[in-house]
């Protein structure tokens, strides 16, 4: 008996011991992907912190929860080509752009068109995924003139009091608290993926239906969060500040709103409640796609996204080369 425990034991010891040399090798990984990919800038707001690339249209990409510059890219590489010269930063509290306590969503919309101004962009397409919405909204509220047109992927709007709202709350909270450690997110994610694209706004009927390509993108915005730790400041930003609502009703720019109607982490109420409240606003409705409608239906919303930015781009904008 004391011999088998003592197998038991040592069999554990390796078996965790090879579990934290995997954990710490994807974490090198993680950190090496994103080190010297980005610039930071010195603001009023605070240090912020961004990638760019492409040549053509300026298109500013406001990247999702758990996300950073590099969902951005992400987004980028899913809904735009070569005819456009995207910029994407990190929000407040992500990666290297700095959270100062008292600061919201306006400010962060401020600090866009700072960044903006260091990069001597006029005017500028925005393209906005989920918790990314409501700053990318205030942006075209606050110095709308600086907007040529605005695009919503999956976007969180404004306050919903339903019971299945209720329940995507519990999900962002769920997600909060996942995000409060590396290696709880790290393993989370390896041995329940199922269990965390539900969590991402996914039904099951839409999980087993993706073909494998979309599961690797599904998979690569999961894998791109690592490390959690340098976006945990804004995962709870995004699960805190209030949302912009009937604000909106004063954005002048064209706008395209894109969301799945079996969406359980941003509700289509979101999507319903932008169409009805901005000016000449258009819904390009999903039946199904969930929170991943920009990779289910991601040849639609490519040329969508495409057609209208280059339909509203400015005449005076400089094309980059």
């Amino acid at each position: 008996m004391r011999a088998w425990v003592s197998a038991l034991v040592i069999v554990t010891l390796i078996a965790s011991l090879a579990l934290v040399a995997v954990y710490k090798s994807a974490m090198s990984l993680a950190h090496e992907r994103i080190r010297g990919k980005s610039t930071v800038i010195s603001s009023p707001y605070g240090e912020i912190e961004y990638s760019e690339g492409g040549a053509g249209v300026d298109v500013l990409i406001v990247h999702g929860a758990g996300g950073g510059f590099d969902q951005g890219e992400l987004i980028a590489q899913g809904v735009l080509d070569d005819r456009f010269h995207w910029i994407a930063p990190s929000r407040f509290g992500y990666l290297r752009s700095t959270f100062n306590v008292g600061a919201t969503y306006d400010d962060q919309a401020h600090a866009y068109t700072w960044l903006l101004n260091h990069l001597g962009i006029e005017k500028v397409a925005v393209v906005a995924m989920s918790a990314g919405g409501p700053s990318a909204l205030l942006l075209a509220v606050l110095p709308p003139e600086r907007v040529s047109s605005l695009t919503l992927l999956s976007a969180g709007v404004t306050t919903v009091t339903t019971e299945d709202q209720a329940q995507a709350n519990q999900k962002g909270k769920m997600w909060v608290r996942i995000f409060g450690n590396d290696f709880l997110y790290w393993i989370t994610t390896r041995l329940f993926k199922k269990q965390v694209m539900e969590l991402m706004g996914a039904d099951e009927g839409v999980i087993a239906d993706l073909s494998t390509e979309q599961r690797d993108w599904a998979e690569r915005v999961i894998d791109y969060m690592n490390p959690v730790s340098r976006r945990f400041a804004g995962a709870v930003v995004d699960n805190t500040f209030a949302l912009p609502g009937g604000r909106i009703a004063a954005i002048k720019a064209p706008t395209l709103i894109v969301h799945a109607q079996d969406d359980t982490l941003q509700l289509y109420d979101n999507a319903v409640f932008a169409a009805a409240t901005i000016p000449g606003a258009r819904l390009l409705p999903f039946a199904r796609g969930g929170h991943f409608v920009m990779i289910v239906q991601q040849a639609t919303v490519r040329e969508a996204v495409q057609n209208h930015i280059l339909d509203n781009a400015s005449t005076s904008q400089t094309e980059r080369q």
